[in-house]
């Protein structure tokens, strides 16, 4: 019975990613922004679809990031990782961008992860 709660519940995950990436794509101009949040950490990728490539990444397992907030899964971090991120689009002449939340609702720590990149002069 635990293993049919375990499948059932990547099912509903996998179906809700199609239904998102439907819609969501990726281009050099205006590239994804993908978030994956772990049991200690969050990662976000700034994707281009077209070309296959990682244009920008972040994640707070990085070693600068861990010296400064030692709590790597809450708001606050996700904040600093926001701006992080918009600072490297930035520096590569991105200033749109698609925002990815992946299977996460858009509340909380992703929430708090999209204002900051707002914040940080990117639009979407």
């Amino acid at each position: 019975m635990l293993k049919d709660k375990v499948q059932a519940r990547a099912e509903a995950k996998l179906r809700i990613r199609r239904r998102i990436r439907k819609t969501v794509r990726g281009t050099a101009e205006r590239p994804r922004v993908y978030v994956f949040k772990s049991n200690h950490y969050v990662y976000t990728q700034a994707v281009n679809d077209d070309g296959g490539q990682i244009l920008a990444s972040a994640c707070t397992l990085e070693k600068g990031f861990r010296e400064i907030h030692k709590n790597t899964k809450n708001l606050q971090s996700c904040e600093k990782l926001g701006e992080i991120l918009a600072q490297r689009l930035k520096e590569k002449n991105i200033e749109k961008i698609v925002f990815d939340r992946g299977v996460y609702p858009y509340h909380g720590r992703i929430k708090a992860l999209a204002e900051a990149m707002r914040k940080g002069g990117l639009v979407f």
